[in-house]
């Protein structure tokens, strides 16, 4: 006799991503790692933690890593899916406080539109550039 069982759907982890924006500027930061991804370019940010909005992650994960306060605002873009369990999405950001430093970065650049499709992006970062040079 077969025994019934139950599919059980992983949960969907979200990454956000900021799209620190100054000056008709973006920001962007040089990966250290893991090896594949190291030296090339992303908007930073990091995993959203159980009990967080997304923008509340964001602006940790931006205290975090560049050292600043920032306000989160719109939606960049479409949803990347990272893998089968993980989303990528992107906000765009404003600066309230601070200067940023590659605390968790190799460096830190600020790039015009111009710029943008120059620089040597992670894969998933790609595209958002369309949205990027619209909003610069």
């Amino acid at each position: 006799m077969s025994r019934p069982y139950t599919v059980t759907a992983m949960p969907n982890q979200i990454v956000v991503a900021g799209a620190v924006i100054a000056e008709s500027r973006v920001l962007v930061a040089q990966r250290r790692r893991p090896p594949d991804l190291a030296g090339r370019w992303e908007l930073p940010g990091g995993k959203v933690a159980p009990g967080e909005t997304e923008p509340e992650a964001l602006a940790r994960e931006l205290a975090e890593e560049l050292g600043v306060e920032v306000a989160v605002g719109e939606r960049l873009g479409d949803d990347v899916a990272l893998n089968a369990t993980t989303t990528l999405r992107a906000y765009q950001v404003s600066l309230i406080s601070g200067q940023p430093h590659p605390h968790d970065h190799r460096a830190l650049r600020w790039v015009t539109a111009a710029q943008l499709h120059d620089i040597d992006w992670v894969p998933a970062d790609r595209g958002w550039l369309t949205a990027l040079t619209r909003i610069l």
